[in-house]
């Protein structure tokens, strides 16, 4: 009964896949592998319990233990209770952790390309993002990349577009990213670095006492169901979209190599599964969620609302095409990844300009 109640609520696809993973259990397992259970640790970049990331996590580990009959059991750890935030690649790697959840544009500083299998400057939305790591061959280059780590990733959620970012004062132009310190981690960090401004990586847990102390100007985090529970509108006036940095986040489920070729080939088939599931539904989590938050803040909170100026989209989508060219130069992975991602938008345009496109611009 319990298994059944938790396939009805993964959703769609995710659960037709999970239904099939969890009814590969007995089919399977041995005798021996049947009895035996696995308790494991999952550490993620976010703060215990924060809605949709840190409860997304959670729910996948619920969904993993409930498809398997309680063989494998998960033990979520959020940001600083097993690691901090920033150490979680570098526990799962070593073993301190079996389980990651997090961006993986936080390591690009061991992996270069790894922001691409989170989010890009004027990238793919989500939906193209699970297309490409699914059927565009993001996936294969993913595992690649993450290989010499002893990691397995994969899919684990997504945020959506993001919102462009709190600001304590307006951006007219260019001239006003000048010496702006801006919480923004990744490539869309190094685009601000570029524009004059001042990057500055911290985890979620700091972006708001940070923030209204003036140590830093501005931050981006995700978008209004975060933010507001986070209340960045105390400490920041100005809420700018979109999101040009993060425009289809996908959020990843890491998992030690040694690990997971531990496991029977039925419980690996489940996480794999429950991940899959995990990745819809934090999507629709937050396309729900995000919208009503919107209203909350614009109308209980006296938010103002933005639209970057035209002339500074432009420019930042310069500026992030020449930061991509010149770090692809440097990083033979990161060329190829690159080029694997710009031909698969660019094979994409011409569907979404007729479909998805077309259509909210006659909705509207």
């Amino acid at each position: 009964m319990r298994r059944r109640d938790m396939i009805k609520g993964l959703g769609l696809g995710a659960a037709a896949a999970a239904a099939a993973a969890c009814s590969r259990d007995a089919k399977q397992a041995g005798p021996v592998e049947s009895g035996r259970t696995y308790e494991w640790r999952l550490v993620t970049t976010w703060p215990a319990n924060f809605p949709a990331l840190g409860t997304g996590a959670i729910e996948f580990a619920q969904r993993v233990e409930a498809c398997s009959g309680g063989r494998l059991k998960i033990r979520v750890y959020g940001d600083g209770e097993l690691v901090p935030a920033f150490e979680v690649f570098d526990s799962v790697a070593g073993g301190t952790a079996e389980m990651g959840h997090g961006a993986a544009y936080y390591w690009k500083g061991k992996v270069p390309a790894a922001s691409f299998f989170s989010s890009v400057p004027f990238g793919l939305t989500a939906q193209e993002m699970n297309a490409w790591l699914y059927f565009g061959g993001g996936w294969e280059l993913w595992k690649e990349a993450y290989a010499p780590f002893g990691l397995v990733p994969m899919p684990c959620g997504s945020s959506g577009c993001q919102m462009g970012g709190w600001f304590r004062k307006e951006i007219r132009s260019m001239a006003d990213l000048k010496g702006l310190k801006m919480r923004i981690p990744a490539l869309g960090g190094e685009v601000i670095a570029r524009a004059g401004g001042t990057p500055v990586t911290m985890p979620g847990s700091e972006i708001f006492t940070s923030l209204q102390s003036g140590a830093i100007d501005a931050t981006e985090w995700i978008g209004p169901y975060n933010d507001l529970a986070f209340g960045l509108y105390k400490a920041a006036k100005y809420y700018y979209y979109p999101g040009w940095h993060e425009p289809g986040s996908t959020l990843e489920m890491i998992v030690n190599r040694g690990a997971f070729e531990s496991l029977p080939e039925d419980l690996r088939a489940i996480v794999m599964a429950c991940a899959g599931a995990t990745n819809d539904r934090m999507l629709a989590d937050f396309t729900a969620r995000n919208a009503e938050a919107l209203q909350a803040l614009v109308r209980d909170h006296g938010v103002e609302l933005r639209s970057f100026p035209d002339d500074v989209m432009r420019e930042l989508k310069r500026l992030s095409a020449e930061v991509l060219e010149e770090s692809a130069a440097r990083d033979p992975l990161f060329r190829r990844v690159l080029e694997s991602l710009q031909a698969f938008q660019q094979r994409m345009t011409p569907y979404i300009d007729i479909a998805e496109r077309a259509f909210l611009n006659a909705r509207e």
